[in-house]
């Protein structure tokens, strides 16, 4: 009898911060005062906008808009601002593994004077240019490129604030849009030290000191950490804007307090409910509404306000969207009647939000048994059956997950054996249905990809290093220790945290065949790049067989 290898785990580590009834209730009793100490907590205040959004503004301000990045080209795919086609209510694009499918549950949408759609600030962008519906509403790097060619490298996409390593290097010159172009990573620029909701400074618990600068930008003396308006760039990929009721969900997991850490969650400023804080990679915004203001002011460089209006309709039109891949090159319709119940986006559309999959009522990605035990006879019905045998690795392969931060520290014991299904839990996204972040290895060193350094490698470290030195009187991280080195210190650029360093939210897996490279810094090309690195990081042994099926089994999702 097989049993659950990860719901009754979850839940017995986080019976103490979420689960308890007699808990729930004590933090629904300190609600009220978690609300008084709100301004002390990162993220947004009750202006919707963060304490570290004005420093952004300052220095997206200061980058150049070019007029020349308006200038456009026609592409069957690419949706550039302004258009003014209609969005149907089912769109779909080719892709490697065969078609992405983006549903809009509410019909048609015509895209005229529709501001996800048109350009709102100072650099042509609109919100659209970030978050392409060919590409499952995120975008990849393949896209990327050929922007660049078919643009000359004049696409608003481009532009100097975030699409440049650094603003301040030339201006059309691929090598200046490298991390762009090669890995589709965009500049996230950050006050240091961190800042609360109300502006005010956070006193981090260790110093950051910049080892390795291969774009320029933090140690520039105009954009880096040198300057009267400190900041620390990072580079990381845009997050799919599509199954937002899954990531923005108030159920399992969602409570006053964040179960990982114990500390309070990030509440929304117009409501007051806590956040589920999977939105961004840093959980630094609450909401969609929130997060569409920073990103008006940093990647559209808009000098002003958003009005309730345009962002009410950008939130409205992110909620009925759904991204999924629809089709599969060998393994055929992926909606069709009486197909796997988890797969493609009518499905998506139709899923319960907020629930811990299991392996008895809801899967994480239920599947059914119509595509078990097929015939082998011909190539459509070995590749459904290789997906289903996937879906058991996904779920049922255990492995030792050890020294990972913010899963090892929770009470599942160190090492932990478990499954992929652990940590990417929530039904139909397989992403953390918990508010909280991870590290398991993929921006802090020894495990971060890096460039070999040996004579038969001439390529050169792409991404920043940083030096991270847990101050005195503050625990040394439990599995680096007090001095460690990150490519991206992600949470604890918001919270200031020693042990947040390098912890990242978790994505969800929709739309994956549609939107590679992977992981936040886009360290992994292919899907086989990243299953290779969770084999490797925790030791797990795949065989080619399992390997391959579960490769093909995220292919469809």
């Amino acid at each position: 009898m097989r049993y659950s290898t990860f719901a009754f785990a979850w839940l017995a580590a986080m019976a103490m911060a979420i689960a308890s009834p007699m808990l729930r209730a004590a933090n629904d009793a300190r609600a009220a005062l978690t609300m008084l100490a709100a301004a002390t907590v990162p993220g947004a205040s009750p202006s919707n906008v963060a304490g570290h959004v004005p420093e952004q503004k300052q220095q997206a301000q200061r980058a150049a808009a070019p007029a020349s990045a308006t200038e456009s080209a026609p592409s069957s795919q690419w949706w550039s601002p302004g258009d003014g086609r209609t969005l149907p209510a089912l769109a779909t694009y080719g892709n490697s593994a065969g078609e992405v499918g983006v549903l809009s549950s509410s019909g048609p949408v015509p895209t005229r004077g529709h501001p996800f759609f048109e350009p709102i600030g100072q650099n042509g962008r609109a919100c659209v240019t970030c978050h392409q519906p060919a590409n499952g509403m995120s975008l990849s790097a393949e896209t990327i490129r050929r922007r660049w060619d078919e643009t000359h490298g004049k696409d608003p996409l481009f532009a100097p604030v975030d699409g440049m390593n650094c603003p301040d290097l030339p201006p059309e010159d691929p090598r200046s849009h490298s991390l762009l172009l090669g890995r589709g990573l965009f500049r996230i620029f950050l006050p240091w030290p961190p800042k609360a909701a109300d502006g005010s400074p956070i006193e981090p618990e260790f110093t950051l000191e910049v080892v390795r600068d291969p774009t320029g930008c933090n140690t520039s003396r105009q954009y880096g950490l040198d300057n009267a308006n400190p900041m620390v760039s990072v580079y990381r990929r845009p997050r799919p804007v599509a199954n937002m009721k899954y990531v923005t969900h108030q159920g399992f997991g969602v409570y006053a307090f964040i179960g990982k850490n114990g500390l309070p969650a990030t509440r929304d400023p117009e409501t007051g409910l806590p956040s589920g804080m999977n939105l961004m990679s840093d959980a630094r915004q609450p909401t969609l509404k929130t997060q569409a203001v920073e990103a008006a002011i940093t990647h559209l460089q808009f000098d002003g306000k958003l009005d309730d209006a345009r962002l009410n309709r950008i939130v409205e039109f992110e909620r009925q969207l759904y991204a999924g891949q629809v089709r599969h090159s060998i393994a055929g319709d992926l909606m069709e009647a009486n197909g796997p119940p988890g797969l493609g986006v009518r499905n998506l559309a139709a899923g319960h939000e907020g629930l811990l999959g299991n392996n008895t009522t809801n899967y994480v990605i239920p599947m059914g048994d119509v595509w078990k035990h097929l015939p082998a006879s011909d190539a459509q019905s070995k590749l459904r059956g290789s997906i289903a045998r996937g879906h058991d690795v996904f779920m049922f392969r255990t492995f030792w997950i050890r020294d990972a931060m913010h899963l090892n520290t929770v009470g599942l014991g160190n090492p932990a054996k478990r499954t992929c299904a652990t940590c990417h839990g929530m039904h139909m996204m397989g992403m953390d249905v918990a508010n909280g972040w991870m590290d398991i290895g993929t921006t802090n060193l020894p495990w971060a990809r890096e460039e070999p350094l040996n004579p038969w490698n001439d390529r050169k470290p792409e991404l920043p290093l940083f030096k991270i030195t847990c101050k005195p009187g503050v625990p040394p991280h439990p599995f680096l220790g007090r001095v460690f080195y990150t490519q991206d210190p992600g949470r604890a650029l918001i919270s200031g945290k020693c042990n947040d360093v390098g912890t990242i939210v978790m994505q969800q897996l929709r739309g994956l065949s549609a939107r590679a490279p992977y992981f936040s810094n886009g360290s992994a090309d292919s899907l086989r790049e990243m299953v290779d690195f969770y084999d490797r990081r925790f030791n797990i042994g795949f065989t080619d067989q399992e390997r391959d099926d579960l490769i093909n089994f995220l292919s469809v999702l």
